[in-house]
């Protein structure tokens, strides 16, 4: 529990950081945008801008889901994790639509572009970005709300390391419609990173079973285990970003009910090694499986 505290407090002053540094590229690269009459950069900016808020949401459920249960909330916030990143994915979607809109207008009318203020702007919003990512990285490996703020922060250094190459281009050839297929292509490698974590985010959110967790590899698992001679009603879900939860029904035929203590023992020690699942609600029912039943599971006696 100290080590889930820790690592929370980790995560809080890491996004709280990372906050602060992308509010003041959002700030500069409006700036120098308009200033330079670069599309690639006002779309990058409003970029790091929903990323701003991205990470305020990210924050505010790393903080809401170490809040304690209630009466009301009796598995606590522990989800808000969940919708944050759901959140945070549905906006880079939305953003998407702009950029495509604003980099068609730039096609059909063209623009004069200044390429030294975008290659400065855009080299600064690259190393604030990829520091950001590198930070978030070790935390976004089971947890979906801190890999939906991860995938903001690689999506802005591609953005960023898009428009150095635009810049180039630009220079290059001295044709600015570059800037503007530089923005689709932006445009387009956001919706890519974003739909893994809006995929799996709604997932959680309709009580699908997390990423990772094969329901038939865990109904053979439980039938490996001695005792046991069917499987009724098996639900996984997730109860927060990372923390998977099961509850079942266990056959175990006519034995005494104190045989049953060994038998949870041994199914909660395989679900929390083999699979992560450390909250489990599990009845044990006296008999076995109805050959007519389709919920039920049957693995024969032993």
């Amino acid at each position: 529990m100290h080590h889930h505290h820790s690592d929370a407090e980790s995560v809080s002053r890491k996004l709280t950081i990372a906050t602060g540094a992308n509010v003041l590229v959002v700030i500069a690269e409006i700036a120098v945008g308009l200033y330079a009459g670069s599309l690639a950069l006002i779309g990058d900016a409003l970029h790091n801008l929903t990323d701003a808020l991205a990470l305020v949401i990210a924050l505010v459920a790393v903080r809401l889901a170490r809040r304690a249960p209630t009466s009301g909330k009796t598995f606590g916030y522990q989800r808000a994790g969940i919708l944050a990143a759901f959140i945070n994915a549905g906006m880079l979607v939305a953003f998407t639509a702009f950029v495509f809109r604003e980099a068609y207008e730039r096609l059909m009318h063209p623009q004069p572009v200044l390429t030294t203020p975008m290659l400065i702007a855009a080299a600064v919003a690259l190393f604030v970005n990829g520091a950001t990512a590198v930070s978030l990285k070790h935390h976004s490996h089971d947890d979906v709300n801190i890999r939906g703020a991860f995938v903001h922060m690689i999506g802005d250094a591609i953005s960023s390391a898009g428009i150095i190459v635009a810049a180039l281009l630009i220079r290059a050839t001295g044709a600015t419609h570059w800037d503007a297929i530089i923005s689709m292509f932006i445009g387009v490698l956001i919706l890519w990173s974003s739909y893994g974590v809006l995929k799996e985010s709604m997932n959680l959110l309709l009580e699908g079973t997390p990423s990772g967790i094969n329901p038939d590899d865990v109904t053979r698992s439980l039938g490996g285990i001695e005792g046991i001679l069917g499987v009724h009603h098996l639900h996984i879900w997730a109860l927060g970003p990372s923390r998977p939860a099961l509850s079942c029904h266990l056959m175990v035929g006519d034995v005494p009910l104190k045989n049953t203590a060994r038998i949870l023992e041994q199914v909660n020690e395989m679900l929390t090694h083999d699979y992560r699942i450390a909250h489990t609600t599990i009845q044990f029912e006296l008999a076995e499986c109805d050959l007519n039943d389709p919920y039920c599971v049957p693995f024969g006696v032993r």
